[in-house]
């Protein structure tokens, strides 16, 4: 089970893994309701390396990319949530709308985007491919999204009260 940690726990993590010749593989985004496209991407991300270290956006960096209405999930919930995911041995929150800055710090040896990102729109690719690392660009599942999860739940559940229905929860 991981753990969630401060981006400064994460340079020494990154130290000592380092020391041990660990690759450190490094993956970021929203993870705003988890489904099974990013619990597929983690464990191909996992297999890539030694330590998988996820970075996601704090609430005020999700509605900045996202919009208003999002997140729906908090973030310490969001972080709660991935850190009890078997292939992720590391979460940490940023503020800023880009990991570049987590990425500066601990230079991962391998870094996974999805594939609907290109190449040159992967930030931190330049910063890792300098340092002799790798960029994944890993499928998306088709069907698989956060917004096509919340356009069906608001289909089906559009009806529901504020309060909810006796005995939902």
């Amino acid at each position: 089970m991981g753990r969630v940690v401060r981006v400064e726990e994460l340079v020494r993590i990154r130290e000592e893994a380092r020391a041990s010749s660990m690759r450190l593989v490094f993956t970021n985004g929203c993870f705003d309701i988890v489904h099974r496209g990013h619990t597929e991407l983690f464990e191909a991300a996992r297999a890539l390396g030694d330590i998988l270290v996820v970075a996601i956006n704090s609430d005020a960096s999700v509605a900045r990319l996202k919009g208003s209405r999002r997140p729906i999930v908090a973030q310490e919930d969001r972080a709660a949530v991935l850190a009890a995911l078997g292939a992720v041995d590391y979460v940490t929150v940023f503020e800023e709308d880009t990991p570049a800055e987590i990425i500066d710090l601990i230079r991962p040896d391998v870094l996974v985007k999805g594939a609907d990102y290109r190449p040159g729109e992967i930030v931190g690719r330049e910063r890792v491919e300098a340092d002799g690392g790798e960029v994944v660009r890993f499928p998306l599942r088709e069907g698989f999204s956060t917004e096509q999860l919340l356009r069906r739940i608001a289909r089906v559940y559009g009806d529901l009260p504020d309060e909810g229905r006796p005995g939902e929860g």
